[in-house]
């Protein structure tokens, strides 16, 4: 049968303490407790499969309560899920701690259980025929670097568009050795930085330094700061609209790449697919969750109308200039 989108990625929990009051480093901080299900590619694929398109996901898991919860809550969202499950492991988890305004403090991630996905295990049948039936591929660096330049090698042997996602600074280099075979590579400041060697002062040059490194498509976010996309189309950039409020960070990255992903699938123009990003982001920015639980076509129809147009940068991509 064939699926939209094929993701490969984290699918885990995510454990959150939002601080009450101003944050007193070294101290006992009051605040509350929120855990959820998350991971990179699980938030992305939910998200994609709330707009109804059709997702299947494929994740390491451990054989213990914490699995049966994401295992539920990919149902609920309408996800294909397909785990590898080791009975004998624990699923992995992030746990962060996040200022009253919603930005991170600190973040520890309990992942060793994604290195059990190495490059042997995409030549299972089932594997191998997901990745035959799907139209786009998605991936995030929670997975180990030799299983991403794997992917990224099968993928482009069946011609299937592959997506990634940086997820942090310290994972983003998993994908060095495949950056020239991604459609696109979302990321943040800090993890383009990364994988630039520097941050430049303005940030429209990310294009360029990126480029530079072999990446042929990138959307970097900048904060409430403009959206640096680009492709062999052209560069653009996007300033999202002001939130009415900051409900939590969390996920917001994830849901600004489903956004666009959700229309490269079908072939739109990065500026069109950028518009659907930012304004996803925005809705998840407003939510309490890692993902806008209500998310709807008809709810990302009405985001989108507060989005303007992206601003070309240049009329031909920066590396050709």
């Amino acid at each position: 049968m064939t699926v939209d989108i094929l993701v490969l990625g984290g699918a885990h929990i995510d454990r959150r303490g939002r601080i009450d009051d101003e944050t007193a480093p070294g101290a006992s901080n009051p605040g509350r407790w929120l855990e959820e299900p998350g991971g990179g590619g699980f938030n992305a694929a939910r998200a994609l499969a709330r707009l109804g398109l059709s997702v299947a996901m494929i994740s390491p898991r451990g054989g213990d309560g914490l699995g049966e919860q994401v295992a539920a809550a990919a149902q609920a969202a309408g996800v294909d899920d397909r785990p590898f499950v080791f009975l004998d492991r624990s699923t992995p988890s992030y746990t962060a701690i996040l200022e009253r305004d919603g930005n991170l403090v600190i973040g520890l991630a309990d992942m060793d259980l994604y290195r059990m996905f190495s490059p042997r295990r995409l030549r299972i049948r089932a594997v191998r025929g997901a990745f035959s039936a799907a139209k786009l591929i998605l991936v995030d660096a929670n997975l180990p670097a030799e299983t991403l330049e794997a992917i990224a090698v099968l993928a482009a042997s069946l011609s299937k568009p592959l997506l990634g996602i940086g997820i942090s600074p310290a994972k983003v280099v998993r994908y060095t050795g495949c950056l020239g075979k991604l459609d696109m590579l979302f990321l943040n400041g800090a993890e383009a930085a990364v994988l630039a060697g520097s941050r430049p002062d303005d940030p429209t040059e990310w294009p360029q330094l990126l480029r530079a490194k072999g990446l042929r498509g990138g959307v970097v976010t900048n904060g409430p700061g403009p959206v640096i996309a680009f492709d062999d189309s052209g560069d653009y950039a996007l300033t999202p609209p002001a939130l009415e409020k900051l409900a939590d960070v969390t996920g917001a990255g994830d849901s600004l790449c489903a956004g666009v992903t959700s229309q490269r699938v079908h072939s739109a123009a990065l500026p069109l697919a950028l518009r659907h990003g930012v304004a996803l982001a925005g809705l998840t920015l407003l939510s309490d969750k890692a993902t806008a639980e209500d998310l709807t076509p008809d709810r990302l129809a009405a985001r989108l109308a507060l989005v303007g147009e992206p601003r070309a940068l240049s009329s031909q991509p920066s590396a050709l200039l």
